[in-house]
């Protein structure tokens, strides 16, 4: 690829986006105890519906048998709530409960920062959103920060949460980009998936992208396969090579822009200072550059230079909120996953996206 693309992309892990002001990201809190947001994560509630089930065993009456917690999906455990089995459904929601409460507790040190003063909503995002149970944590998290004098909302994302970042990253687009095009790509990398997508912005209907939609999306599994950095790149070059040929095919005139929503720290450059150790291989390396693998490899779209922009994943979901926060002005968005992502936005003025 020519250096000339590379040196056309803007800046990657920006602070002031075409529609907000990203006050932070990425925020790490740490105790004693270590860092306060693991204990909002995945792997937490796990470890508390296994806390609640060890009286059981010792009684031989777990209700779930010989099964490990880590093994019980989120949808067995939806299913056992309106299942109508007592002692299983106390189970989950004596987990559910102790798990709110730590979510709130995290939440409230979030609050705390600077960054996040004034914070009038958080959205909630990431896998364990997406099921009943996570539904009921994040109601119950909000209603104990309203107890202890918390003037904050916790609000699901709307958006299914595999796809609210593919949306997202529509927004990290400026808006002349979708002149003349009505597609495209987008990525959302994870510890355990990498999806690729083509995202319809729908600025026709509406120019605040409030009706952009997933047109199609491939996903991989990488962590079943224990990939080298390498090899995930390449296979992730190749979902997009290929979604951009079905695009094509199926008549969608892409932008020339892909967005990338990456775990940890962005640097201008496109480089990763940290936060990426649940990726496969080193994605920190000076010598590693994600942006610019992409942009050698799909060096133009419809004869037009490939603008490649990646930001935080917990930034990037965020921003398909951003249409239905324009009646806030600070707002935040957690995402529940293998950790707690983080991010904090200021919604921009009218007059500041005219540069006025």
């Amino acid at each position: 690829m020519a250096t000339q693309t590379v040196e056309a992309i803007g800046t990657h892990g920006a602070k002031t986006l075409p529609s907000v002001i990203v006050d932070s990201y990425n925020a790490e809190i740490k105790d004693a105890d270590g860092f306060v947001g693991d204990r909002a994560s995945r792997r937490a509630f796990h470890e508390l519906l296994d806390k609640w089930r060890k009286p059981l065993r010792k009684l031989d009456a777990d209700p779930f048998g010989e099964d490990a917690s880590d093994d019980i999906s989120r949808k067995q455990l939806d299913e056992i709530l309106a299942s109508g089995d007592l002692d299983a459904s106390g189970v989950v929601q004596s987990a559910v409960e102790e798990f709110a409460q730590e979510f709130a507790g995290v939440a409230q040190r979030f609050l705390k920062l600077k960054a996040w003063s004034d914070t009038e909503r958080i959205v909630i995002g990431g896998g364990f959103r997406q099921s009943r149970i996570g539904e009921l944590a994040i109601a119950r998290a909000g209603l104990i920060l309203k107890a202890e004098k918390f003037n904050v909302d916790l609000v699901p994302i709307r958006n299914h949460p595999d796809e609210a970042a593919l949306i997202g990253c529509a927004h990290l687009a400026p808006a002349w980009i979708f002149e003349g095009h009505d597609a495209i790509l987008t990525v959302d990398i994870g510890g355990t998936n990498m999806r690729a997508g083509v995202v319809e912005p729908n600025v026709k209907k509406a120019k605040d992208l409030s009706k952009a939609r997933v047109w199609k999306s491939k996903l991989w599994r990488h962590a079943d396969d224990d990939p080298k950095r390498d090899e995930a790149v390449g296979e992730l070059i190749g979902m997009l090579q290929d979604l951009a040929a079905r695009a094509t095919k199926e008549g969608y005139k892409l932008a020339p822009f892909i967005g990338i929503a990456c775990p940890g720290k962005i640097e201008e450059d496109g480089s990763i200072a940290k936060g990426a150790q649940n990726l496969p291989g080193n994605w920190e390396s000076s010598r590693f550059n994600l942006p610019q693998a992409v942009a050698e490899a799909i060096p133009t779209i419809a004869d037009h230079d490939t603008m490649v922009i990646m930001h935080n994943d917990a930034v990037v979901q965020g921003l398909s909120e951003v249409p239905f926060m324009q009646d806030v002005a600070r707002w935040g968005a957690f995402t529940i996953g293998t950790g707690l992502g983080n991010a904090h936005f200021t919604n921009r003025s009218a007059g500041e996206k005219n540069g006025e």
